[in-house]
């Protein structure tokens, strides 16, 4: 079992975020290339963490959230208020562009937010698809119950415990989030070729070893981990079928080419990926690509 500690990142605004994917000693875990996790933030009235129109290709967003709530519109038209225990999936493809803001009704008012932005890469033949977006709400998401319901595991994406998640993908993947009450534990038989174990909340040990708040365990391939709770704690496993060939990453672009990511920034810098509804502002490219 190896140890990702990650690194802080400000996205402006005093809004920061902890990075674990990629890192140095795994670009990613099954699809996942990209896991960031932020908060959990107390939001003062009027602070704008609106993140605006930016593109994306050969990836797919997969937001999640906690505590909070923020307006996802894109440019094939989509619109939806994104709320905690939702599973909201967006397939970059060939290219998309999209913007995440505060709700109206949660901008002039304290709040908190709290949630993780994952980017799973596509597989070399999926990478020019089509763009598309889809919202599946907490309710249709299975739950599994422990020990009569004391803790529990939602099946947010694959299959897990004899239970499948309806979200669609493009490879084997598992999204699991999982909450344990004090003294409890859990073995996780059936994990796919590629594994990680990230805590949110509470005290963990896997099989004996503590796993520090703020740090991804990699799992090794083949076993069956033993996860115990000291206290109320709360994780995810993410992981998959391993990714086809290595990805260069730029900005928000990911693809197995090189030529690709440079196209996509031109195409961004002449503004020439699309528009999405009602907005009027956009991210520019931070630099051109190596």
């Amino acid at each position: 079992m190896a140890i990702i500690k990650g690194h802080e990142k400000d996205l402006g605004g005093g809004f920061k975020v902890r990075r674990f994917l990629p890192a140095a000693v795994k670009q990613a875990v099954g699809p996942f290339i990209f896991f960031d996790h932020f908060g959990p933030i107390d939001v003062a009235p009027g602070a704008n963490h609106d993140v605006r129109p930016h593109p994306h290709i050969g990836l797919a967003t997969v937001t999640y959230l906690f505590e909070g709530a923020i307006d996802h519109r894109d440019s094939i038209g989509s619109f939806q208020r994104i709320e905690p225990g939702a599973i909201n999936w967006m397939t970059a493809g060939r290219g998309i562009v999209h913007s995440e803001r505060t709700p109206p009704d949660l901008a002039d008012a304290p709040h908190r937010s709290h949630g993780l932005q994952l980017w799973a890469a596509l597989p070399l033949q999926h990478e020019e698809d089509a763009p598309s977006f889809t919202h599946t709400p907490q309710a249709a998401l299975p739950l599994v119950e422990i020990d009569g319901g004391k803790g529990s595991v939602r099946v947010l994406i694959g299959s897990a415990f004899g239970r499948t998640s309806p979200v669609a993908t493009y490879m084997e993947t598992l999204y699991l989030d999982i909450k344990l009450a004090a003294g409890q534990s859990l073995a996780l038989a059936g994990l796919p070729a590629e594994a990680a174990l990230y805590p949110i909340s509470g005290a963990l040990e896997i099989d004996g070893v503590p796993l520090q708040l703020h740090t991804m365990a990699l799992l090794d391939s083949g076993s069956t981990p033993l996860v115990q709770a000291s206290g109320d704690a709360q994780f995810v496993v993410i992981g998959g079928a391993a990714l086809d060939g290595h990805r260069y990453i730029f900005w928000n672009f990911v693809s197995s080419s090189k030529e690709r990511i440079a196209r996509a920034a031109d195409d961004w810098s002449a503004q020439a990926m699309g528009q999405v509804p009602g907005e009027t502002e956009f991210i520019a490219l931070p630099r051109p690509p190596r």
